[in-house]
């Protein structure tokens, strides 16, 4: 089970840290991403983690601005969200895979119920 919390309003140029907390006993042995679906738009990839934390992939509009972390002592998954912009308002999603991270959704095996995210110009 993947429990986001961390999402709220925010204004523009403004920070939110989003953080994933999962169930079980196998977190470090699942690649964790986050995705996120804007009203009428298909959900989008946004950021990955591999299983070992050593390698992190972001989508192009994030990079420079989102940094994803994970703490397999803690089972969590974090986003942080810098330099928000109105664009970024969306449904965030945590997601977990057994297989390699990748962007697409069909990856990946569990979701959360999302959190969302409004910036304000």
């Amino acid at each position: 089970q993947l429990v986001e919390s961390g999402g709220g309003f925010v204004q523009a140029g403004g920070s939110l840290k989003l953080s994933c907390a999962a169930s079980g006993r196998s977190f470090s042995s699942h690649g964790m991403g986050w995705f996120r679906q804007a009203p009428g738009e298909k959900r989008k990839f946004v950021a990955s983690v591999s299983r070992s934390a050593g390698s992190t992939y972001y989508a192009d509009s994030v990079k420079g601005r989102f940094t994803i972390s994970r703490d397999d002592a803690k089972n969590t998954v974090q986003l942080q969200m810098n330099n928000l912009k109105p664009e970024d308002t969306a449904t965030y999603y945590c997601a977990a895979t057994t297989s390699i991270v990748s962007k697409l959704l069909d990856g990946y095996d569990y979701w959360g119920q999302g959190t969302q995210v409004t910036v304000s110009s």
